[in-house]
């Protein structure tokens, strides 16, 4: 079995879409205080971190941008959702900066993978974002992403949901809330934030997993997104 991480650090500041707050990761206590308990005396460390539901690599509830009282939360979505077959499509690693993918690209990243979409797969969408953007203001700014008919091309296949390498789905700006309304009246949703989406080209079916943190009434939650290869 081989297992290819996708998920980002999660670290001080680490870059978010400008609409969630920051990350803060600081240190609660750590090995320069001695405790006591009893007659053992121990050191130990611990963090503190702050963050939005929406930080660093996560996935999007139903209840994000569904405003009926029934949409689901974070913690009411089947965790069967997030342990998945999978694809990757590769749409070049050099896609222009907010560039909306249309359904003719989606068709020919298909044909090029010689796969299928099955119903139910987690679709991994491929940009050469994170290489080619993260560290850069670039990044949570001017990122490509999918048009709305794009993601009604991958909601008509029957897909769970989609990740990409950005901070939103779909560029900055309106398309990125079209795009957001569009899962929401479809009942997808996607993954942001992900890396590593190169090693996965070309690499055929994989199993996909990527569990959220129970967070009651959460919109998202930071999840550990693995692509799994049996050997």
């Amino acid at each position: 079995m081989h297992i290819i991480d996708l998920s980002r650090e999660i670290h001080h500041r680490a870059p978010a879409h400008p609409s969630h707050p920051p990350v803060v990761v600081t240190v609660w206590n750590d090995h320069s205080e001695v405790k006591r308990a009893g007659n053992t005396e121990f050191t130990s460390k611990s963090l503190s971190i702050s963050m939005s539901d929406h930080s660093c690599t996560h996935v999007d509830a139903p209840v994000h941008f569904n405003p009926a009282p029934d949409a689901p939360s974070i913690d009411e979505v089947p965790l069967e959702n997030f342990y998945t077959e999978a694809i990757c499509l590769d749409l070049g690693a050099d896609v222009p900066d907010r560039y909306e993918a249309t359904v003719d690209d989606m068709e020919a990243a298909l044909k090029l993978s010689g796969e299928e979409i099955k119903p139910g797969d987690t679709v991994m969408i491929h940009m050469g974002i994170h290489n080619r953007l993260f560290g850069s203001s670039r990044y949570v700014h001017e990122f490509p992403g999918l048009s709305v008919p794009a993601v009604h091309w991958l909601a008509d296949k029957g897909i769970g949901m989609f990740g990409v390498e950005t901070v939103s789905p779909a560029p900055e700006g309106e398309p990125n809330y079209l795009a957001h309304i569009a899962c929401a009246e479809r009942d997808i949703t996607h993954m942001e934030c992900l890396m590593n989406l190169d090693k996965l080209v070309g690499k055929g079916r994989f199993r996909f997993a990527g569990f959220p943190l129970k967070i009651k009434g959460g919109t998202a939650s930071p999840i550990r997104a693995v692509a799994i290869f049996e050997e």
